[in-house]
């Protein structure tokens, strides 16, 4: 029981630990900049729907694409499992794979 008690503390003390107050709105990479300085490309997912995709060289950024009323956008703008877009335009720094 002591035991059980201890490893829920030790878990709940780590949860708050990494409750951090970070501006996600800022790139924090290499070439550290604006998330609004960022290209997006769209990204369709296997059931046909978009996602907002940036790839900013060691980093990425997914996003579903909703419409005004919170639903998802399935625009048919590519075929699922493909990316369209200047999505790898926000980096100088070269993919690897």
């Amino acid at each position: 029981m002591k035991l059980v008690k201890g490893i829920l503390l030790l878990t709940l003390g780590a949860g708050i630990a990494a409750c951090d107050k970070v501006d996600k709105t800022v790139d924090r990479g290499f070439e550290s900049k604006d998330l609004s300085q960022l290209q997006a490309g769209i990204w369709v997912d296997p059931n046909g729907c978009d996602h907002w995709i940036i790839d900013d060289g060691f980093e990425g950024y997914l996003s579903q694409r909703l419409d005004k009323y919170g639903k998802p956008v399935c625009s048919g703008v590519a075929p699922p499992g493909t990316a369209v877009g200047p999505y790898k335009k926000s980096s100088s720094i070269e993919d690897l794979i």
